[in-house]
């Protein structure tokens, strides 16, 4: 009985905050709202194929954001500490996605570009030139940080999420 008890529980509808608050938050367990952000404005806006990476670089193409550079590509563990920070203008993050979209549209496998943005040798600017071996992320940059404005490096991709109304409840801790 105690397995059945700690199972992650699935939804198909968003409940309300009554509801949250008195069925399933008491529970203590993992809880999946499905379908709650699809029609959030990033789906589209954000997506390569409709034109997203152009809408990103326009947006907040002049941000400077800290990437994180792995060198054990194409595995990204996420633990902060074991990466280099590297400041870097989004814009330039954006170029490297580009290089990697369009490979993906032209075909082409080349082991240099399937391991990483920085993988190939081609000199942006004097940034991550040489660096086959090492893979960049772009890793907890924030959209939203109620307790610090100064760190929203991409506070206007803000207005493409929505914060549903059972989260808008509940003061966010970010």
């Amino acid at each position: 009985m105690e397995e059945e008890s700690l199972r992650i529980r699935r939804y198909e509808e968003i409940p309300s905050v009554e509801e949250f608050s008195s069925q399933i938050e008491p529970k203590n367990v993992p809880a999946v709202f499905s379908g709650c952000i699809k029609n959030w404005k990033a789906f589209c806006n954000w997506n390569p194929s409709n034109g997203g990476l152009d809408y990103l670089e326009e947006r907040v193409g002049s941000s400077t954001v800290e990437a994180m550079l792995s060198k054990s590509a194409p595995v990204f563990d996420g633990a902060i500490r074991n990466h280099e920070r590297v400041p870097l203008p989004f814009s330039t993050f954006i170029g490297y996605c580009w290089e990697i979209f369009q490979n993906q549209d032209n075909d082409i496998c080349l082991e240099s570009e399937r391991h990483g943005l920085a993988g190939s040798n081609i000199d942006h600017g004097g940034l991550l030139s040489g660096n086959a071996h090492q893979q960049l992320y772009l890793a907890q940059v924030p959209i939203m940080n109620v307790e610090n404005e100064e760190r929203n490096q991409l506070e206007r991709l803000r207005e493409d999420i929505e914060t549903i109304l059972l989260i808008k409840s509940y003061s966010l801790h970010v």
